[in-house]
């Protein structure tokens, strides 16, 4: 028991320390991102507004009917090419990445080199 609360005070300080020293804007929103075991979903947000410009998840409808695990490289791969896409219908080309104190490792990595790919500057 102790262990589970040890690891997530940790994970709670590391996301600190990341939000800590970034901020979305109108130019340049946050591309959020919150991993779960089954699934992951991203957010673009701009802070000095509050408000989402874009989102997608494992769970979208245009991915979740080809998807048969959401919480897989393969599924961030899908959702980080989805963001891309949505965020240019926003026209937001560039964004601040906010890995969400997770290590930019597996699935964080695949959802993020895939929206660079498909041309989202970060």
């Amino acid at each position: 028991m102790r262990l589970i609360k040890k690891k997530r005070l940790s994970h709670q300080r590391r996301r600190g320390r990341v939000r800590s020293k970034i901020s979305g804007t109108g130019a340049r929103p946050r591309l959020a991102v919150f991993r779960s075991l089954k699934h992951i979903y991203v957010q673009l947000i701009n802070d000095e507004l509050g408000v989402t410009v874009a989102e997608a998840s494992s769970l979208s409808p245009e991915l979740k009917e080809n998807l048969s695990n959401g919480g897989n490289v393969a599924a961030a791969e899908s959702v980080g090419a989805l963001i891309a896409q949505r965020a240019k219908q926003q026209g937001v080309e560039a964004v601040v990445f906010d890995r969400g104190g997770h290590l930019y490792h597996g699935r964080i990595k695949a959802l993020a080199e895939a929206a660079r790919a498909a041309g989202l500057k970060f």
